[in-house]
């Protein structure tokens, strides 16, 4: 059954023609849930980020704020964004923190971008390990305002969707996604915090031979998150997760971070998600990036197909494809392969799978009918040169492979397929791709793998495998409908003493933006210093009023305040001098 989109969630033709597997992920933006905390976060982050990043990011992206109608002042609103998105051929959609690597690549491959719809909590203002808004909105979403940009993210997005994961690279997902729960939400005891970082490196530290999706995330981190641009000596920032943290965009620009030329090496360069990088590849155009991507998918099993590709499969343990070299798709949780000669003689799945050709489930193939698994030879006849696909409707009459035959086809690879042929199905050019079986044995030497009273079997016609890929071929073939939505994502307590704080933050906001309000900056402060006497960033807000209304002995006290918090918490001394020299 097709998930419906929620009433409140803004949608565009791009979201509209998303796959049911993809629009389960999506979840509506709530503005209304935004407090006054969080606009303020939103607007400190872009205030400092602009200020600085129009040095040292790329054209593009001072640009693409201006195209997207990101505003400095308040938190994006999907609805606006997906109005202005349209008009240079992408949407966005929001979700809950992390998801699964290929779905989030698929998106891309649609020219939908993917927003943690959540915002940081104060106390995480430079970095936090969450994906965000502030890294989505304001790092991601500008620079596809660059159409050679926009087209590698889509392209990448296409490419990564079919890279085959490993069962360990499942397990990390879950580790990072609750590991950035935890340290994202307020409260958290240390020691749980502890575990889950352990368990984590833990993970990081035995994943083996790299998966294909291990690689090409590593690709993705070091160009779409955290790429520059130009040269070694004097690069640009491009990549979101530098657009979107104010700590390590200034930090990634010294010397201190190694800059090395962007190349399908970074494929194997490891990353970790909770410290700042010690190295950064550098691009010198996106038309290279483009470039290296497709180096790097020309390794890939979507493209090399064989033994190699199917073993992919067999490890992740996962569903995924097969492409045979008449066309013909097998979908499925592939469990076992019987090799000869270095070639593929014969492959199984286990559980639901279906028969596909150019991505359309064939009528009568689907997991209903394949739902304890399917299993094939593949390769040429043993003594005839001739594979059975490039058979003529003559050669075939003459091998009497043709219907209403009993016949025992006898393959290189050592397996026996005996029984009477009931039809073949081919495909839009003619040629053979499948052939239907009663009363069928099929044998590898003396091992059975089929047996008649399993009922029809059905041949698939392949010289070879020539493509292998994760997911299915025809997603309606399969119920992908496994996601809920957690409420796991941060969330600020709420108690009187928060109410109160938020209800200051939200009289100040007020008072910049001329609406009415509660109290005045003057009283705001008095209740500040009174009973919220750890929060900086609504005296740094009050500093700024204060200097616009030129009030020059309540700009003194609250210097005088903020210097005082300077010395109490060296944590947070830069942030307030930062916001002070905006000012």
């Amino acid at each position: 059954m097709s998930p419906v989109l929620d009433k409140n969630i803004e949608t565009n033709p791009l979201i509209e023609r998303l796959p049911v597997h993809l629009k389960q992920f999506i979840k509506p933006q709530n503005y209304e849930e935004y407090t006054a905390v969080n606009q303020a976060v939103w607007r400190y982050v872009m205030r400092k980020n602009v200020n600085y990043l129009s040095t040292v990011a790329h054209k593009s992206y001072l640009d693409g704020l201006k195209q997207t109608g990101i505003s400095i002042d308040h938190i994006p609103n999907m609805y606006g964004m997906n109005r202005i998105l349209k008009e240079i051929g992408w949407a966005a959609v929001a979700v809950d923190g992390f998801i699964p690597p290929a779905a989030f690549m698929e998106f891309q491959a649609y020219n939908v971008l993917v927003i943690a719809s959540d915002i940081r909590q104060l106390e995480h203002l430079e970095y936090t390990p969450a994906p965000d808004i502030i890294h989505e909105g304001a790092g991601h979403a500008p620079i596809i305002a660059n159409p050679e940009y926009a087209e590698y993210l889509r392209r990448f997005g296409e490419i990564g969707c079919k890279a085959i994961s490993s069962a360990k690279d499942y397990e990390l997902y879950e580790a990072v996604r609750k590991l950035s729960i935890l340290k994202e939400a307020e409260d958290t005891p240390q020691q749980e915090i502890e575990e889950i970082e352990e368990l984590v490196a833990y993970l990081q530290n035995n994943m083996g031979t790299p998966s294909e999706m291990a690689l090409i995330r590593n690709l993705h981190w070091w160009t779409v998150e955290y790429g520059l641009i130009g040269t070694p000596e004097k690069p640009k920032i491009y990549g979101a997760g530098l657009l979107s943290s104010i700590g390590e965009s200034a930090w990634c620009m010294t010397e201190k971070v190694k800059k090395i030329p962007y190349s399908i090496e970074a494929a194997h360069q490891e990353f970790d998600i909770t410290k700042p990088q010690p190295q950064l590849y550098v691009t010198p155009d996106f038309a290279y990036l483009s470039e290296v991507l497709e180096e790097f998918a020309n390794t890939m099993a979507l493209r090399t197909g064989g033994p190699e590709g199917l073993q992919k499969l067999i490890d992740s343990k996962n569903l995924g494809t097969i492409e045979l070299s008449t066309g013909l798709q097998v979908s499925g949780v592939f469990s076992e392969m019987i090799l000869h000669k270095d070639k593929v003689s014969y492959v199984q799945t286990t559980g639901k799978s279906a028969l596909s050709h150019h991505e359309k489930e064939l009528v009568g193939h689907g997991t209903n009918i394949h739902k304890d698994g399917y299993g094939t030879a593949l390769g040429k006849l043993k003594g005839i040169n001739l594979a059975i696909e490039d058979m003529s409707p003559k050669d075939l009459q003459a091998y009497k492979i043709s219907e209403g035959n009993l016949v025992t086809l006898e393959f290189e690879g050592g397996i026996s397929v005996s029984g009477k042929i009931i039809t073949g199905t081919r495909n839009l050019k003619g040629k053979i791709i499948l052939i239907s079986f009663e009363n069928c044995t099929v044998k590898h030497n003396d091992r059975l793998l089929f047996r008649p009273e399993f009922g029809i079997y059905h041949l698939a016609v392949g010289k070879k495998i020539s493509s292998a890929f994760a997911g299915p071929a025809d997603f309606k073939s399969f119920n992908l409908l496994q996601h809920q939505i957690s409420s796991t994502t941060a969330k600020a307590s709420t108690n009187a003493k928060r109410q109160e704080l938020e209800s200051l933050y939200l009289a100040v906001r007020n008072y910049r933006e001329g609406k009415d309000t509660l109290f005045s900056p003057q009283a705001v402060f008095d209740i500040l210093k009174k009973k919220h006497e750890n929060d900086w960033l609504l005296s740094v807000e009050l500093y700024e009023l204060a200097k616009e209304d030129n009030r020059e002995g309540f700009l003194n006290e609250i210097k005088e305040h903020l210097e005082d918090l300077k010395l109490k918490n060296t944590k947070i001394k830069h942030l307030i001098e930062d916001g002070i020299a905006l000012v």
